[in-house]
């Protein structure tokens, strides 16, 4: 049945690789369980009573995510991962509830819209179109910038670069407990892998925490139980709770179109760069791209209605696919392991950051290969490719990498004579980023 299912053998690959794929991009992102909630919970700081709690929204991203991935997985037949978008629950929480002023509920009236937008464009083919007009050089780059923010992200989650005000990031405490950890697990890892030692991310993440709870560390905690009973009383506070007419006010459309914007590139963005280096990529175009973006914008429309943030495919896929998953059935993994972790997130929550963040430079690492493709003896190819890499740690965003890159690449082909080469959409979108960034702002 799977193999019919998910055509295993076409893919090159077996069942126990698709699941140990899918153990180890749930491991990668299975942070979100805690830190989505951990952000949007602020409002119910605020607001005590009003806003939503914790335990309500930790309900919400576990079943968005499961329920947005099996769709990947059994739609696309894609290993990628969904689950509400780090980013977006910032400007969600800060910019438009407790910022802005507006309700929660109007906030998630707002994520529902820009799903039904996402879908309205990819039923029309529009989002297939983008991903067509993303030139080559931009491609390889995509994949690049992605490698290089995952990278960024784990070395900050490890503690091993930090904040600095004069510096703007400097070099952290390495005698820390949890950054000792993580440089320990980032060798630990490269050695395994050194070695050939198949699953050796997966690995290297389980013998991480298992060293994290020697007394030297401290980081590892002893979980307090292994099954925990959802609290379903207070899932039922945001439940439902969305405010569609009210969003649909004129003076929201600029959020509405926020959500839209990040969603968009962020999810093509994931897609391009992982599906090159996975090698899905056919004559240039994604073969499934409508399932895989359907599931990305139903996943968003049933986010809201769960009570959480936008819906997005999520670039720790890229741990997955590292091990060899090709398959939706490393997608369907994760879901099953998303359903379960309702009832352990004791155990969910033991493994810390400083275990998973080894695995993230890891995977940026193997996602620099595609650097070497890009035709750096032509400067109107290099010099976006670039910027697409740079902006995207710089401005913690794969969204903005890929729009300062859509603005740069046609003007200069234009004005250098060769402007024929470039494909209509992407002047199109140029002209809609700049206007983005002028009338919304970043």
């Amino acid at each position: 049945m799977l193999e019919r299912l998910f055509k295993l053998k076409a893919n090159g690959t077996n069942i126990r690789t698709e699941i140990l794929a899918g153990l180890t991009t749930f491991m990668s992102m299975a942070y979100i369980i805690a830190v989505n909630p951990g952000i949007v919970s602020e409002i119910e700081k605020a607001h005590p009573g009003q806003g939503m709690p914790f335990d309500g929204v930790m309900i919400a991203t576990i079943l968005s995510a499961a329920i947005a991935t099996l769709l990947m997985g059994l739609l696309a037949n894609y290993p990628f991962a969904l689950a509400p978008g780090m980013g977006l629950n910032a400007y969600f929480t800060y910019s438009v509830v407790l910022g802005m002023g507006y309700r929660w509920e109007v906030a998630l009236g707002a994520v529902f819209i820009s799903g039904v937008v996402f879908l309205i464009l990819t039923l029309a083919k529009i989002r297939e179109m983008i991903i067509d007009a993303v030139p080559q050089s931009i491609r390889y780059a995509i994949s690049a910038g992605i490698g290089l923010f995952i990278a960024f992200i784990g070395l900050k989650n490890a503690g091993i670069i930090v904040s600095n005000e004069s510096t703007f990031i400097a070099l952290g405490d390495l005698t820390e407990g949890a950054t000792m950890l993580a440089l320990l697990g980032l060798m630990l890892t490269g050695i395994l892998l050194t070695l050939r030692v198949k699953g050796g991310i997966l690995v290297g993440i389980i013998l991480t925490a298992a060293l994290g709870a020697l007394p030297f560390f401290g980081v590892t905690q002893t979980p307090a139980g292994i099954v925990d009973i959802p609290r379903w009383s207070e899932f039922g506070r945001i439940f439902l709770k969305l405010d569609i007419i009210e969003a649909l006010n004129i003076g929201f459309l600029t959020i509405v179109f926020a959500f839209l914007f990040v969603d968009m590139f962020d999810t093509v963005g994931t897609l391009v760069g992982i599906s090159e280096k996975a090698g899905f990529l056919k004559g240039g175009k994604l073969e499934r791209a409508t399932p895989a973006l359907l599931s990305d914008s139903i996943g968003t429309m049933v986010g809201a209605g769960l009570g959480t943030p936008t819906v997005t495919s999520y670039i720790e896929s890229a741990a997955g696919v590292a091990y060899g998953g090709r398959t939706g059935l490393t997608a369907v993994t994760v879901a099953v392991l998303f359903l379960l972790s309702l009832f352990i997130t004791p155990l969910v929550r033991v493994v810390p950051s400083a275990a998973t963040a080894p695995a993230l430079v890891i995977v940026g690492t193997m996602m620099m290969s595609n650097v070497g493709k890009i035709n750096w003896d032509d400067f109107s190819e290099a010099l976006p490719a670039f910027i697409a890499m740079v902006a995207m740690p710089f401005t913690f965003s794969i969204a903005n990498g890929i729009a300062l890159a859509f603005i740069i690449f046609p003007i200069i082909k234009l004005l250098t004579g060769k402007g024929r080469s470039v494909h209509v959409l992407a002047y199109i979108l140029c002209v809609l980023f700049i206007l983005k960034f002028v009338y919304v702002g970043v």
